[in-house]
């Protein structure tokens, strides 16, 4: 049995063929799937998805790519949808400086120190305020997964230390997974110090992640688990195609091999390990 703990079911990728996507899942193994919100509207339809696939469990939140999209009630809203018997997590939040204006600008062109141009100047502005709206919506969601005893599904991109700073603030009040994890040990060492977990995704098979493997070698089996973020992030051999539930099973293969584990060993303890932290019967 294995549970594809990150998943946006309710993503338009799967909106023609949902039926056959979830056969395929059961077939591969995947009993299980996690829909993530990204938004107080995507976790509604992740609540439904839940109602109407015994499989499928939701977790809800607002992604930090979303954070300044969301309105005042957005706490209210996620609290009322969290009654729900089928939600079993709050998420994905944290923080993302990737796609923040300024740090697509540095991309596209580096400007030397004591150059920068007036739309630098703006871009790094807006920066500064992105990351103040992503920063207090995350802690108003973890504020609100220790209120209902929920742990939480935690997105972070270029802001590791930031991610830390607030999150060591909830420390003994809820636990959390980092998903799509592909940094090195030590930061994952960082986590377990905390009481905390990982998630692995198919990038834990691309020849260029040798930090994601070398955590997903060393981890405890009892801190982390297994995902599949699809539609995105495909696992080798479908790299660049829609990725699925079914595909956690390519993931957990692969693990499994670089921990000389089989499969079965390796299933067993990513399932015990979601079914403890989502407390799916709870």
């Amino acid at each position: 049995m294995l549970i594809d703990t990150h998943a946006h079911l309710d993503f338009p990728d799967f909106a023609s063929d949902l039926d056959d996507i979830l056969r395929r899942a059961a077939a591969a193994g995947v009993t299980r799937v996690i829909s993530i919100g990204t938004s107080v509207e995507s976790s509604r339809r992740a609540v439904a998805l839940a109602e109407k696939y015994p499989q499928v469990y939701a977790v809800i939140g607002v992604h930090p790519n979303s954070a300044h999209e969301a309105d005042g009630n957005f706490v209210d809203d996620l609290r009322s949808l969290a009654a729900h018997p089928r939600v079993v997590g709050i998420g994905e939040t944290g923080l993302d400086y990737y796609r923040l204006p300024g740090a697509s600008r540095s991309r596209e062109s580096l400007t030397a120190l004591g150059n920068e141009t007036p739309g630098d100047i703006d871009a790094a502005l807006e920066d500064g305020a992105r990351k103040a709206i992503q920063a207090s919506i995350f802690e108003q969601q973890l504020e609100l997964a220790a209120e209902l005893g929920l742990n939480a599904v935690i997105h972070e991109r270029e802001a590791w230390d930031d991610t830390l700073v607030i999150l060591r603030r909830h420390t003994g009040r809820l636990r959390v997974v980092f998903h799509c994890f592909g940094k090195s040990p030590a930061h994952a060492q960082e986590l377990f110090a905390l009481g905390h977990l990982v998630s692995f995704t198919g990038i834990v098979t691309f020849k260029s992640a040798a930090d994601a493997q070398a955590t997903a070698t060393m981890a405890p089996a009892d801190r982390f688990m297994v995902e599949t973020d699809c539609p995105f992030l495909a696992p080798v051999p479908f790299r660049g195609k829609r990725c699925e539930p079914a595909h956690t099973r390519h993931t957990a293969e692969f693990i499994a091999r670089l921990r000389g584990e089989t499969l079965e060993t390796l299933a067993a303890h990513t399932s015990t390990t979601a079914e403890s932290f989502f407390r799916f019967s709870r």
